[in-house]
C-alpha cells in the first residue's frame, strides 16, 4: 500500500535533481459526441471535455501542494478525431479542432491530444479529410495536438500516407513560419501507436481505453544522472543495477499520483508511463546519462548501447514499482527538449544517422528535430519511412517529430520555449528520394508479425 511516507523519501530527487510528475493527462471518450450536425458535434466535443476534466487542473495543484511533488503538465486525450468527425455533414474538419482547443482553454491544461488518423492499413473519407486539415489547425490552435499512425507490424507501411505526412508537415511549417514551424512541434507520424500514451504530442484516447480514465507519466533523468554519479569505474552490470533502482523510486511516486488522483476525481486509473523525459533544464537530460557512462559525448561510438542498457534498466526497475504500466515507457532523446542533445548537435557530434540509429533502443524516435526549411516534402516523407520500419520491424513504437523551420538554415537555432526547448537546425542528407516516395502503395508486414 503506497503512503505520504515513500514520498517523504523523495525530497532530495525532488529539490536537487529535477524529478517531478511530467504530467497527468486525463483520457476521454467522445464516441457519444457523434452527430450528422458538425456544430452539434462540436458543441457536444466541448460539452463534454469541460464536463469531465473540469476539476483535473486543480486536482493537480491540490495533490502538488498537499505531497510537494511537482506536476508540470495537466492534459488531456480524446478519441481519435477522424472517428467523430466522419459522421457529420462537412468536409472542413478545423472547427473541431477549434472546439478541442476551446474546451482545454476553459479547463486550464496546456496540450490536449487527439486531433489523430489511425490510417496504417487505408484511408477512409474522414481520415483524408481530417489529415487534410491538420496545417490548418494546428495553426489556428493553441493547445492541439496531433498525430497519425501509418504503420504497425501486423499491416506493414502505408506508404501513401507517410508521403502525405511529408506534404503535411511542410505545410504545417510554412502556416506557422512566424513562430518557427511551431505547428510541426505539435504533430507526431507514429507505427505502432499506443493507445494510453500520456505524452504529447502523440498522446490520443483509444478505442479499447475506458470511457474516462486518468494516466500519468513521470521524469527525472536529473535523478539516473545523480545516481551514476556515485558509479565511476563501475562494470556495468552494477550500473544497471543502479538504474533500476532508481526508476523503481520514480515509479513509485507516479503510482502515488496516479492513485490519488483517480481517487479525487472519480476517474479510473489507467497506467504509469516509465519514460525519463528530459528538459531543456542543465540537469535534467538522457544524453549526460549516456556521458556519464563514460562517453565523451552522446553521438560517440557506444552510444546506442548505452541508451539500450538504459532503457531496458528502467523498464525493468519501473515495472515492479506500479500495478499498471503502459504509454510509451522508457528514455526519450528529445533534441530540442534536452540540453545534452543539443549541446552534442551543436558541435556536429549527434547526426541523424546516429539519432535513428539511437531509436532502435528507445523510446518513440526522432523526436523535435529540427532541418532546414527547404528540406522537400519528399526526404521528410524518407525520414519517416525509414522510422516507420524500424518500428515495425522491431515491433516497436516509433515517431516522427521534425520541424523543417522556415528560412532556416544548418547551425540556425530554433526556439519554441517552455518544454518544447530550442533545436538546433540539422543538416539531411542531400539525396533525391523523391522517385522512391512516389511509389506509394503499402509495404508488407514483415513474417514475423503471423503471429496468430
Amino acid at each position: 500500500m503506497l503512503n505520504p511516507q515513500e514520498i517523504i523519501a523523495t525530497n532530495e530527487m525532488i529539490d536537487q535533481q529535477n524529478l517531478d510528475i511530467r504530467t497527468i493527462t486525463m483520457g476521454i471518450s467522445l464516441l457519444g459526441c457523434i452527430d450528422p450536425d458538425p456544430a452539434v458535434c462540436c458543441r457536444k466535443i466541448y460539452d463534454r471535455i469541460t464536463k469531465c476534466a473540469e476539476n483535473l487542473v486543480k486536482t493537480g495543484e491540490d495533490i502538488e501542494s498537499e505531497f510537494g511533488i511537482p506536476i508540470v503538465n495537466k492534459r488531456i486525450s480524446v478519441t481519435p478525431m477522424a472517428l467523430i468527425a466522419e459522421s457529420c455533414n462537412t468536409e472542413d474538419y478545423v472547427p473541431f479542432a477549434k472546439a478541442m482547443d476551446d474546451a482545454a482553454r476553459e479547463v486550464g491544461v496546456n496540450f490536449i491530444g487527439g486531433f489523430s488518423a489511425l490510417v496504417h492499413k487505408g484511408f477512409t473519407p474522414g481520415d483524408l479529410r481530417l489529415i487534410e486539415s491538420i496545417p490548418e489547425a494546428l495553426a489556428q490552435t493553441q493547445r492541439v495536438c496531433s498525430s497519425v499512425n501509418v504503420a504497425t507490424t501486423k499491416a506493414g507501411i502505408n506508404m501513401d500516407a507517410v508521403a502525405k505526412m511529408g506534404q503535411t508537415i511542410k505545410k504545417s511549417a510554412q502556416l506557422t513560419a512566424d513562430s518557427g514551424g511551431m505547428g510541426c512541434a505539435k504533430l507526431v507520424v507514429f507505427a505502432n501507436a499506443v493507445e494510453d500514451n500520456p505524452f504529447m504530442a502523440g498522446a490520443f484516447h483509444g478505442i479499447g481505453e475506458p470511457d474516462c480514465v486518468i494516466n500519468v507519466g513521470v521524469s527525472g533523468p536529473g535523478v539516473v544522472y545523480h545516481a551514476l554519479k556515485t558509479m565511476k569505474g563501475q562494470p556495468f552490470d552494477e550500473v544497471a543495477e543502479t538504474i533500476k533502482k532508481t526508476a523503481f523510486r520514480i515509479t513509485r511516486m507516479g503510482q502515488l499520483v496516479a492513485q490519488e488522483a483517480s481517487r479525487r476525481l472519480g476517474v479510473p486509473f489507467g497506467i504509469v508511463d516509465l519514460s525519463l523525459a528530459p528538459t531543456p533544464a542543465i540537469g535534467d537530460s538522457v544524453a549526460d546519462i549516456l556521458e556519464e557512462m563514460g562517453l565523451s559525448s552522446v553521438g560517440a561510438h557506444g552510444t546506442t548501447a548505452a541508451l539500450a542498457l538504459l532503457n531496458d534498466a528502467v523498464k525493468k526497475g519501473g515495472v515492479m514499482a506500479s500495478s499498471h504500466v503502459g504509454g510509451l515507457s522508457g528514455a526519450f532523446i528529445p533534441v530540442s527538449e534536452d540540453a545534452g542533445m543539443i549541446r552534442a548537435a551543436q558541435k556536429g557530434l549527434l547526426t541523424l544517422s546516429k539519432l535513428e540509429a539511437m531509436t532502435c533502443v528507445c523510446s518513440v524516435g526522432l523526436d523535435m528535430i529540427a532541418v532546414p526549411g527547404d528540406t522537400p516534402a519528399e526526404t521528410i516523407a524518407a525520414i519517416i519511412a525509414d522510422e516507420a520500419a524500424i518500428g515495425v520491424v522491431n515491433n516497436k513504437t516509433t515517431a516522427v517529430r521534425i520541424i523543417p523551420a522556415p528560412g532556416k538554415i544548418v547551425g540556425d537555432v530554433v526556439d519554441f520555449g517552455g518544454l518544447l526547448g530550442s533545436a538546433p537546425v540539422m543538416p539531411v542528407s542531400e539525396c533525391d528520394s523523391g522517385t522512391f516516395i512516389r511509389r506509394g502503395g503499402r509495404i508488407p508486414a514483415p513474417m514475423h508479425s503471423l503471429k496468430n
